[in-house]
């Protein structure tokens, strides 16, 4: 019998029972997948991660990160909720003011930059994949079907399209608050248009945030075993949404973007999501993703 401790936080946001939820163990040495697949079906949260050592010495840490029903390429709350917990265990030291990470996780590596105040960290920005557009959804009116709202409720002038980071979404502009509130997600009409935009999640969004501190608010549904679910905060879409944002200038030209995303209002799971867009002639050279987090508990496994 071996024992595995874990943490319990709450990312993308310094409140309690906001943001995002997540379970990070930081020693998974001994555990098999189908063992990390059981934790992660056992917890029950949005996904569990594993650290593990590297299999690239060149790099710190490998991080696997799973659903309660699979492992995920890529995620962006458990990447940056994983430093945290790095950080906070001393498995991470400062080295100034920011120290960069290395994770391998499965789509690949990814730095998760560590801005550090008096020895704690408090803020961490992970740096994703270059965009992959595309496709676009021609027929708007099946997407504002699936969402159970009128047609008008999107934005006519700006496509429907998916985007990809390592993980792909369907980005869909809405034109105000009030109809991203009312959406009533139909899986039935989903599952019809999901083979042909690449099994992609839908990430809603409007450029009418509820407070002030933002730019956008949206809203992320996945389709799993043909019911839906809604995340509270996700990482992973909201470099997408940057880089669409970025692509059909929605803040005017600028070499460097950086706007405010919050999520998860519907919810009662409020977060906020720092989202930066390097672009060098209108060609994105980095996308970058942050937040900060909240340590809510912890306990452990035993594991025969």
């Amino acid at each position: 019998m071996k024992r595995f401790d874990y943490v319990l936080l709450d990312v993308f946001t310094m409140k309690a029972f906001g943001g995002n939820q997540l379970a990070v163990f930081p020693d998974a040495r001994g555990l098999s997948s189908e063992q990390m697949q059981s934790i992660g079906n056992e917890l029950n949260l949005a996904e569990t991660t594993f650290v593990l050592p590297p299999e690239d010495p060149a790099n710190e840490f490998k991080v696997r990160i799973f659903t309660s029903q699979r492992e995920m390429p890529m995620a962006g709350h458990p990447t940056i909720g994983t430093a945290f917990t790095l950080a906070a265990r001393g498995m991470v030291e400062p080295t100034g003011p920011e120290t960069v990470v290395r994770f391998e996780e499965k789509v690949g590596l990814i730095p998760v930059k560590i801005k550090w105040e008096n020895g704690k960290a408090v803020f961490c920005q992970m740096q994703q994949n270059l965009p992959e557009f595309g496709p676009v959804v021609s027929d708007k009116k099946q997407v504002a079907g699936i969402l159970s709202l009128p047609f008008e409720a999107l934005d006519e002038s700006l496509p429907v399209e998916v985007v990809s980071c390592g993980v792909p979404y369907l980005i869909v502009p809405l034109k105000n608050l009030a109809d991203i509130e009312k959406i009533q997600v139909r899986p039935e009409l989903m599952l019809r248009l999901q083979p042909s935009i690449q099994d992609a999640s839908i990430y809603v969004f409007t450029q009418h945030a509820v407070t002030d501190q933002a730019h956008l608010h949206s809203r992320m549904f996945w389709l799993e075993n043909g019911v839906f679910s809604e995340d509270a905060a996700t990482g992973s879409a909201s470099g997408p949404l940057g880089c669409y944002a970025a692509r059909y200038r929605l803040f005017g030209e600028k070499p460097r973007l950086e706007v405010t995303n919050e999520q998860g209002f519907e919810i009662n799971r409020p977060g906020c999501i720092r989202i930066e867009i390097e672009q060098d002639r209108e060609k994105i050279t980095a996308v970058k993703v942050g937040g900060q987090a909240r340590f809510m508990g912890g306990g452990y496994f035993d594991i025969e």
